[in-house]
This record gives C-alpha cells, structure tokens and sequence, in this order.
C-alpha cells in the first residue's frame, strides 16, 4: 500500500510540473506571443517577460518584433515616355498590430512578404509611369524614393504592417539601350548650351553696342564742349589784345612782345642765330622805330 501510494504521490508530482511547465509562457524582447485557444487567437503578449496559459487548451505562437527586410527582385517598370527602367529595391518594414496581422496573413511571414512585393511594386510602376525617363535617372538620389512611400501611404496599415523604409539599390536602363539613352541625353545637353551661349552672346553684343553708342554721343558732347571752350577762349584772347591796342601806352610793349614770340619761332634747330634786315618789321622793333 505505501509503495502504491508513493508511485501515486510521483505520478501526481510529475503531471504537476507537466501542466505547470506547459502553462508557462515566455516572451522574448524581439517577439510578440499570440495565445491561441482552438486555433482563434485569444490574446497577445507584447511585454517581454513570462506569461501564463490554459495548459492543453490554449497554445502559443510567437512572430518577430523587430525591422524585418525584404528584398524585393528586379523588375521592369515603364516611363511616360514609354522607356523601359530596371528597378531593383528593399524596404525595411515591422509588425505594429499582431493581432490583425494574425488574421489577415495567418500570421505567416511569406504572406506579408508577398502582399509587399505586390504593393510596393504597383506603387513603383504607377509613380514612374507618370515620371519621364530623364527625371526619372535625375530622382535617383532619394526624391523618388519619397515619392512611392507617399503613393503607398496606410495602404499596409490593414494587415498591421508598417513601411519604415523604402531604398532603391538600382535603377537603370536595360544594357541594350543604355549608351543610346545616355548619348541622346549628352546631345539634348549640348542643345542647351548652345543655346544659352548664343543669347548670351547675343546679349553681350547688344550690351557692346549700346555702351559704344553712348561713348560716342560722350565723345561727341566733349569735342563740342571743347570746341565752344576753345572759341570763347579765343575770342577772350582777341578781346584782350584790342583792348591792350586801344590803349597807346600799351601799343609798344605789346608790339615787342609780339616781335619776340615771332623770333623765338623762328628759330628752330640748332642755329640759334638770327640775321635781320635793318628795315625789317622785328628789326624795327628792337631799334624803337
């Protein structure tokens, strides 16, 4: 009897620990616990730390917590000019509401990935479709990028999915038509600077022609502010000289200074002598006569 009582208190020991361990729940911090019961989630655990759960009767499932990536493949999207563009990109993404999650994906991962695959990619073909293939190649640097996560907006939101980011790796043209492309665009490039230089040069000449027209009519003024400066000094020279001979007491000094200044111009050269006729007008002057 005591043996038989011993083998029952063991027997009672270890189912004990059996339902005590298989209603123990543990919650790690990169992870979300769904409890299930019949299949039908009854609850979520998102605090890390340990849980309890009806043993045998509910059962547990766990899904990530952390940013997930998903690499999306290589896929072709057209332009609006009707170009072909190889579009290679990730997305890093989390799970916001397990619980919704659960129920619209099954709680699988593969799923979600799918749905993002096919959002993402829709979202990628309508923003380039409406983007030429040269701002396209120029929106590489990150406005492009923007520009998809804003047209897939809480489109996630009903699978409790959240977008973080979204990063193109590569997007260029098919190798067929890539030096083509490129060739067009250098050319179309060229076009431009052309352009710009043939109006500034045009510009620059006409700024060249108004500026020698206004020195010009500068240059015109001043000689005629000369010559008006030129005939008043003279006529203010002749104004001085027939007063100075109406007067006769300065007739003779002037006459000499006269006769010095014709003499000085007369001598010219090295020779500095001068030969005068008794009777000649300078002559006279000298002698007084």
């Amino acid at each position: 009897m005591k043996k038989a009582k011993r083998v029952s208190i063991f027997v009672l020991i270890v189912a004990a620990l059996i339902i005590g361990a298989s209603s123990i729940v543990i919650t790690q911090e990169n992870e979300y616990s769904l409890i299930r019961q019949f299949g039908r989630v009854d609850h979520v655990v998102d605090s890390a730390g340990i849980s309890f759960k009806v043993p045998f009767v509910q059962s547990v499932d766990t899904l990530p917590k952390e940013t997930l990536l998903y690499d999306l493949a290589s896929s072709d999207v057209i332009t609006s000019d009707k170009k072909t563009m190889i579009c290679d990109s990730y997305v890093l993404w989390h799970i916001t509401d397990p619980l919704r999650f659960a129920q619209t994906l099954n709680s699988s991962i593969s799923n979600a990935e799918t749905r993002l695959d096919t959002i993402i990619y829709n979202s990628t073909k309508n923003i380039i479709s409406s983007t030429s293939q040269e701002d396209v190649i120029s929106g590489r640097n990150g406005t492009l990028s923007a520009a998809i996560i804003n047209n897939i907006g809480g489109s996630l939101n009903q699978y409790g999915i959240e977008l973080l980011s979204f990063e193109i790796k590569q997007l260029d043209l098919p190798n067929d038509n890539k030096a083509a492309v490129y060739e067009r665009m250098i050319s179309e490039r060229d076009n431009i600077a052309a352009t710009y230089t043939a109006e500034g040069s045009s510009e620059a000449q006409m700024i060249r022609n108004t500026t020698d027209k206004e020195v010009t009519v500068m240059l015109s003024e001043a000689e005629k502010e000369a010559e008006i400066l030129i005939a008043e000094g003279e006529a203010e020279y002749m104004k001085i000289l027939s007063e100075a001979y109406a007067d006769e007491s300065k007739q003779d000094f002037y006459s000499f200074v006269r006769g010095l200044d014709a003499l000085k111009r007369s001598m010219v050269g090295n020779n500095k002598t001068v030969l005068l006729s008794p009777d000649s007008p300078i002559a006279e002057i000298f002698y007084g006569r």
